[in-house]
């Protein structure tokens, strides 16, 4: 793979867990303090530091073989998790994941939590609220930035991605003042699905010994493989909700007749 597509896929990836953070933190800026949200959000990113310089290299002290192995068959397990709950939210079998409510639930939790200061943090609250969210989903974002870099041997690319995906996000925010409420989320969680389950199936069969034809030019086919698998399931699953709608309308029809 080059870089430009290492680059794009750890972009849109990371974009969702930026999205989120973001809420996160401006639920805890515009209702409790800025000063302690950003004192938590950047002990959240100097824990991300430490733990990136951590594992970083020891991941690459690996063969690669059993690294593909393992990182190819996590990836799929995300995967495939993000692909069910984009299909689920697409055919209405689970509520659409709603930012503007995430960021509504954040600013009533923080509402009524009390004001305490803790450790020279004036507000504690505000700093916990923002760590734990910046520590989370930095997380997811720094396993996708070492595991696609490394599998690709291009780390740089893959932080490049990344740091493109924050900075886009974070300006946003800034610009608007507001949760991201009219990024298409759900969407790029269908995508990202994809992506996952299409580079972890690939990187794990590699591990795993099989020689994909072409090398990674298989990617360019295994990737609309799956997202053709997907929709096909959302098209499937739309018509028989449109059936067991139809079928309950005739009941309660058929119900108020008989009464």
């Amino acid at each position: 793979m080059n870089a430009l597509p290492l680059i794009l896929t750890v972009f849109v990836a990371c974009a969702v867990e930026a999205v989120e953070a973001l809420t996160i933190v401006l639920a805890s800026g515009l209702t409790r303090e800025w000063r302690s949200t950003f004192q938590g959000t950047g002990a959240a990113l100097v824990a991300l530091a430490v733990i990136t310089a951590a594992i970083g290299p020891a991941i690459s002290f690996l063969p690669l073989t059993a690294l593909r192995l393992v990182v190819g068959a996590l990836l799929a397990i995300f995967g495939l998790q993000w692909l069910r709950k984009a299909v689920l939210r697409a055919t209405g079998f689970k509520s659409l994941h709603d930012e503007a409510s995430a960021y509504l639930r954040e600013v009533t939790a923080a509402k009524e939590a009390a004001v305490t200061s803790r450790r020279g943090v004036g507000d504690w609250y505000a700093f916990t609220l923002s760590f734990k969210g910046v520590l989370l989903e930095g997380l997811e974002v720094v396993f996708i930035v070492i595991t696609f870099g490394d599998n690709q041997g291009n780390i740089g690319a893959a932080v490049i991605g990344a740091a493109a995906a924050v900075v886009v996000v974070a300006a946003a925010g800034v610009a608007v003042k507001a949760p991201l409420t009219r990024v298409p989320e759900n969407w790029m969680k269908f995508a990202v699905g994809v992506m996952l389950t299409s580079f972890g199936t690939f990187w794990g069969a590699e591990g795993a010994g099989v020689a994909w034809p072409g090398d990674d030019a298989a990617l360019l086919v295994l990737v609309p493989v799956v997202a053709l698998v997907a929709a096909a399931y959302i098209v499937w699953l739309r018509r028989r909700q449109a059936v067991v709608s139809a079928a309950s309308a005739r009941s309660g029809a058929s119900e108020v007749v008989s009464s």
